[in-house]
């Protein structure tokens, strides 16, 4: 079959409307590894928003047949890239009639490393999930039409359509937390957690909502697993019915943590999930390892850092080599002076991205139609 010709760079002068979204990254606690369905999770996560590793994306549409028509990466062609989103606009077009009426222009930048275990496609998909809500809000004749920009019900929706994308872009809709996933926990929250999209969760401890987020980027090239080959192979792992039953106990656990502010429970939680994640890929079959010695040495680092200093300073890692180092603001000037003595040197060019909680995307423009 024959690909579509996709035009390597957008001129906006092609297009009748555009919608403007800056989507960030989320760090999972409890980590999603394994689907099923329609992008649906095994298991239920848990993630705290990003604030500067963002994803910013332009959406440019006019008539047509729901095909992407141009796009561009930081303003050069990206091939793969493009047609992963051909591939989510094709699909989005046979389920959203608005959309099957619109052909699109994307043009998309990151604010950190694609593809190198920093959820780039969270916040990728993210935005471009949000200008699609924004399209069929401008473009359709249906109830969507009348969805406010800033209501929970377009959140919702775009959840839905991000998702579809990338699961872990579900949970970047919002913020400084999210679950997302059937789970016991987080009973009495405003929006119970599903697996259709994620909810921003409300009991959250005052402490967690200022936590910080160092990136170390060990390896800022592109891994040589990716994560969608990565949650197939959990279909043979031997361990993984064991690694979903974990994954639901941490969740409740991690919810009497996040309410009671209990920053040792939390630390275990991370720690623990960030090397199940890794172990669960060393007993895929194939199997394949995606740490790096550097990966390991700020791994030890850390640990003999809070050994010494009791602060509670902890790893996580995603499904890539570099480490998220989380901490409270309260600890700040300590930590902080940590990594710039011990961590960076472990670092692609010495290269650690500060980061902290975040609330959420964040709108560049209004609708254009």
């Amino acid at each position: 079959m024959l690909k579509p010709v996709i035009e390597p760079s957008v001129n906006a002068e092609d297009f009748a409307g555009q919608a403007s979204w800056a989507a960030p990254s989320n760090i999972a606690i409890v980590k999603y590894w394994g689907k099923h369905g329609v992008q649906l999770p095994r298991n239920p996560s848990v993630s705290m928003t990003l604030s500067k590793a963002l994803t910013g994306t332009r959406l440019h549409w006019r008539p047509g047949t729901g095909r992407l028509v141009a796009f561009s990466a930081s303003g050069e062609a990206d091939a793969q890239f493009a047609d992963r989103v051909a591939a989510y606009l094709s699909k989005m077009a046979l389920e959203h009639p608005a959309l099957a009426r619109l052909d699109f222009g994307v043009e998309t930048e990151n604010a950190f490393p694609h593809s190198s275990g920093i959820a780039s496609s969270a916040s990728g998909f993210a935005a471009l999930a949000l200008g699609l809500a924004s399209a069929v809000v401008a473009e359709s004749q249906g109830a969507e039409a009348s969805l406010p920009e800033d209501g929970p019900a377009f959140r919702s929706f775009a959840g839905r359509l991000a998702r579809l994308g990338s699961g872990s872009a579900s949970r970047s809709l919002c913020g400084p937390w999210m679950a997302w996933g059937q789970t016991e926990a987080f009973a009495d929250n405003a929006e119970k957690p599903t697996d259709d999209h994620a909810v921003p969760l409300d009991h959250v401890h005052a402490d967690f909502r200022t936590w910080r987020d160092a990136i170390a980027i060990v390896d800022a090239g592109k891994k040589a697993v990716s994560s969608s080959a990565g949650h197939r192979l959990m279909e043979g792992n031997p361990f993984a019915e064991t690694r979903f039953a974990n994954a639901r106990q941490r969740t409740l656990a991690l919810d009497r943590a996040l309410r009671e502010g209990d920053t040792d429970t939390f630390v275990q939680i991370a720690e623990a999930e960030a090397l199940e994640l890794h172990a669960l890929m060393m007993s895929s079959k194939p199997s394949y390892i995606l740490m790096r010695p550097g990966t390991l040495a700020v791994i030890q680092a850390v640990q003999e850092f809070r050994a010494d200093t009791d602060l509670p300073l902890c790893f996580t890692l995603d499904a890539g080599p570099n480490v998220h180092l989380l901490y409270p603001a309260s600890a700040a000037a300590q930590v902080e002076e940590f990594i710039h003595d011990a961590v960076r040197r472990y670092c692609d060019d010495g290269r650690v991205l500060m980061d902290a909680a975040g609330e959420g995307p964040t709108r560049l423009g209004p609708a254009k139609a």
